[in-house]
């Protein structure tokens, strides 16, 4: 029992932080330690990562939107398209080999990491304020559609992905970003959750409360740090987050017994 509280421990305040800091979801990091060290099935596991997403991004959100680092309009509009073709990504995935883009979100990880250390994210409130609100929807939407899709066909990098589009193409400040992210992040979660465990078994409820608990506490401090940070203090912390969340992950995924 102890060795399962460890486990959890570690797996729930990587994930936690992961999510304060950088709006990742939480299935990256806990879905591989739980395989691994635990022997937790796959499906199980994923299951736990998305229940424990949905608190932890949620707290986040509501830490964010406190902290007025939160866009809900715009981010609405790219909760449902992404919702609506990450079924589409599913179904379409359901046609082909089950091959081969296991390192997709491992890969995703580490490039943020290292993109947030050499490039740091610097625009201003102002500076977002460049974009119409028309221009801001219909990129919300098309940027939805295809993070939906990916997230559909490869099964995994939404939160990052989520994190690359509302810097790089919707020129987000980081924290509004991130905000941002955590906020569509709770709900994705969610829908994923409730269809994980209506269609499977439930998983074990003690290791399932365990990450979850972990999970939440540790995304709480994370985004209670982060909306009281500088900025480049901010990228530079969660570019080291990513970076070793995605070592850390690589190991598990591919070095570890």
């Amino acid at each position: 029992m102890l060795y399962e509280i460890l486990i959890c421990f570690i797996a729930g305040t990587g994930a936690g932080l992961g999510t304060g800091f950088a709006g990742m979801s939480a299935a990256a990091v806990i879905s591989p330690m739980l395989m691994t060290f635990l022997g937790i099935p796959a499906y199980s596991a994923v299951g736990i990562a998305l229940a424990s997403d949905v608190l932890a991004s949620a707290a986040s959100a509501y830490t964010y939107g406190k902290n007025k680092n939160l866009d809900i309009k715009n981010g609405l509009v790219m909760m449902v398209t992404v919702l609506l073709f990450t079924m589409v990504g599913s179904w379409v995935s359901s046609f082909l080999p089950n091959s081969s883009i296991q390192g997709f979100s491992m890969l995703m990880t580490v490039f943020l990491g290292l993109r947030f250390i050499i490039r740091p994210v610097t625009t201003t409130r102002e500076a977002m304020g460049t974009l119409s609100q028309k221009q801001r929807l219909v990129r919300s939407v098309v940027c939805g559609a295809g993070i939906g899709f990916i997230c559909g066909f490869v099964g995994a990098g939404g939160g990052l992905m989520m994190l690359l589009i509302l810097t790089t193409v919707l020129g987000y400040e980081l924290k509004c970003a991130v905000g941002t992210s955590v906020f569509i992040m709770s709900f994705t979660a969610l829908t994923g959750a409730i269809s994980h465990f209506a269609m499977g078994e439930l998983p074990d409820p003690f290791i399932l409360i365990l990450c979850m608990l972990f999970t939440l506490l540790w995304a709480e401090i994370g985004a209670r740090i982060a909306n009281r940070a500088s900025t480049i203090f901010l990228n530079r912390v969660t570019g080291c987050i990513l970076l070793v969340l995605g070592a850390a992950i690589l190991y598990v995924e591919f070095f570890a017994a």
